[in-house]
């Protein structure tokens, strides 16, 4: 059934029932009422990809993830679709890999779909070869990173304070006694960068030393990285008092090697994670975690899109404030 076969039924010319679809005035009560009742009988849908050729709109952002199994930037992606669908938007969610040349061709994949607007899920995004592939790709359309930020006249950025809100889990273990700490890092990129910078900081404002940082780097976000890396600093230090995780998955891993080795959580050995995830709120016993506020930093690029999308003047950074979830594990 097309525009033309219910044009026909109700007597109508086809631009008739085009305005009667796009809720446009000057059609009379009667002829208005005939052809909705047409269109509902026949379950009419109108034919996105052909309105948008007429009006020039395709409707469609585009979200792209670095990996889409990580539970974190999916669910983000969740709500920010959700909000833009209410609005009329289709999203389309696409999974990089780490490579910056495969982000940098995904984005010309964007162009080719003609999207009008992007969503850039995480720092892994925040390289100079994705910040040339919008300037050559995408330099008109309106770009919003999550937690992250690209310094281009069509790009915003919803970022999160989480290098001091580490440095806060650092003042509560040390308040709670424990000055020997440890901070273990999934895999480098710019916001997890921060992250160890706060653990630093916030190291050094409790008074302790060059020598008393203790850095593990993982290299992986597995909760087997995370067991084996904490088996790791048990046996280098046996004397750690806590361990920050950048992740809540690897912390979770080190959560069952304390168990494994009979070290008393939180009584002999504290443990934080970032995210506030499920992970943490799952396993046993309960992990203490940095919320680094994903649905409100979520909502707030989906807004910010928004902005960009109705050409209207968009906030080229926003900043969240993280907080910190006491559990059972400190």
């Amino acid at each position: 059934m097309t525009i033309y076969d219910i044009a026909k039924e109700a007597g109508v010319a086809a631009s008739t029932v085009s305005r009667v679809i796009n809720n446009k005035p000057g059609i009379k009560a009667e002829t208005r009422e005939k052809i909705q009742a047409l269109l509902k009988k026949y379950n009419y849908t109108p034919d996105a990809a052909a309105r948008g050729l007429v009006m020039q709109s395709t409707k469609m952002v585009g979200i792209l993830v670095v990996d889409i199994r990580v539970t974190h930037h999916i669910d983000s992606a969740f709500v920010i679709e959700q909000e833009l669908t209410k609005r009329g938007y289709c999203c389309i969610t696409m999974s990089t890999g780490p490579e910056d040349e495969k982000k940098a061709e995904y984005i010309r994949i964007l162009e080719q779909r003609r999207v009008e607007g992007v969503i850039l899920m995480g720092s892994m995004f925040m390289t100079e070869r994705v910040k040339e592939s919008i300037q050559k790709h995408l330099p008109r359309v309106p770009v919003v990173m999550v937690n992250g930020y690209l310094d281009l006249p069509n790009v915003s950025g919803v970022l999160v304070d989480e290098d001091s809100g580490v440095s806060r889990c650092v003042e509560l273990l040390v308040g709670k006694g424990r000055r020997k700490i440890a901070f273990a890092l999934d895999q480098h990129s710019p916001s997890n960068s921060l992250k160890q910078q706060g653990y630093c900081t916030g190291m050094r404002a409790c008074g302790m030393g060059e020598e008393d940082l203790w850095l593990y780097d993982v290299g992986e976000s597995s909760v087997t990285a995370g067991y084996q890396i904490t088996e790791r600093i048990l046996e280098e230090h046996p004397d750690v008092e806590g361990i920050i995780y950048s992740v809540d998955l690897i912390a979770v891993g080190g959560v069952r090697a304390a168990y494994d080795r009979k070290v008393p959580v939180p009584e002999q050995l504290a443990l934080v994670g970032v995210d506030n995830t499920i992970y943490g709120e799952i396993c046993m016993p309960k992990l203490t975690t940095l919320d680094n506020k994903l649905e409100a930093l979520s909502e707030a690029a989906a807004g910010i899109l928004w902005e960009g999308l109705e050409g209207k003047i968009q906030n080229k950074k926003v900043m969240l404030f993280c907080e910190i979830i006491e559990r059972e594990t400190t």
